[in-house]
């Protein structure tokens, strides 16, 4: 796969990422986060399985070709922790969504893109000036986005940030693995896991019924069939063939894709405030990418 075509695969997963904020916002008028998170997992698997099925039996040749690495045992191990991380995002997310704006949730989920290469400075990489400044350029922006007086973050916008914590982890281990493993059973895996670990979380904490189900049920088809099944799996395709700091700017259009989305669908309101606070957001995800 040409770098280009992998930058506008990751370009499509920002946009499909950055429209599902509407649909979990309005998810959440009808179901717990991890209700939520647990069907639109299990739908995404689902799809997923049916796509690797038909690769392997060789019935879809143009998808041969993203498999990568070798079949060492250890992509199940691995497999598992890439699915946790998974979780602690999904989860910390989804329940932010709860309390919060899509269009809010979009861009402090979007600090992963300066948190990225920060962790790979703390990792040993070496960064330029762009990287800090962007850094302070991002935190001053998700002050301006986030915090309400007496320097106090609002739950969601908290939630949400933890969350951003988790995709920074993801990320990375995306970077590494999908170099060593089968891109779409590495996919396959993750999905799994945090539908079994979501499933669990809401039989212990939530409650829902059949007509809340349905209810949510366009939000579910979307947050199953596109932002995971589709989604998430281009992510573990497309991350294989171009750079880390590539993916992380293309990445950092989820915000904007969120942000349009919670407004012109939503209704979402846009203080001078917020929109201070977002355009310096974007600034620095952006700065951060650029060479010094």
């Amino acid at each position: 796969m040409q770098p280009i075509r992998a930058n506008a695969l990751l370009l499509l997963t920002s946009a499909v990422w950055g429209l599902a904020f509407v649909a979990q916002r309005v998810g959440m008028d009808y179901v717990g986060p991890f209700t939520f998170n647990a069907l639109r997992f299990a739908l995404g698997g689902a799809a997923l399985w049916g796509v690797i099925r038909l690769r392997d039996a060789g019935r879809l040749p143009a998808v041969q070709s993203v498999a990568a690495g070798d079949a060492s045992p250890g992509w199940v191990r691995w497999g598992l922790l890439l699915g946790a991380v998974l979780f602690g995002g999904a989860s910390f997310q989804q329940a932010g969504l709860v309390y919060t704006t899509a269009g809010k949730a979009g861009f402090i989920t979007g600090l992963y893109v300066v948190l990225v290469p920060l962790v790979g400075t703390w990792l040993g990489a070496r960064h330029g000036r762009n990287v800090w400044l962007g850094a302070l350029l991002a935190l001053a922006g998700l002050y301006l986005l986030s915090v309400t007086g007496a320097w106090r973050m609002a739950w969601g916008d908290f939630l949400v940030f933890l969350s951003a914590l988790f995709w920074t982890a993801h990320v990375l281990l995306v970077d590494t693995l999908t170099a060593r493993f089968d891109s779409l059973w590495l996919a396959a895996l993750q999905f799994g896991v945090v539908a079994v670990l979501s499933a669990l979380a809401a039989l212990l904490w939530e409650t829902s019924s059949f007509q809340a189900v349905l209810g949510a049920s366009w939000a579910i088809l979307y947050g199953g069939l596109l932002s995971v099944g589709l989604g998430y799996t281009l992510q573990v395709v497309a991350q294989q063939y171009t750079a880390p700091a590539h993916a992380a700017i293309i990445f950092s259009l989820e915000a904007v894709f969120a942000l349009l989305g919670g407004v012109l669908l939503l209704a979402e309101t846009l203080t001078a405030r917020s929109a201070l606070g977002s355009a310096l957001m974007l600034a620095g995800m952006l700065v951060s990418q650029r060479p010094s």
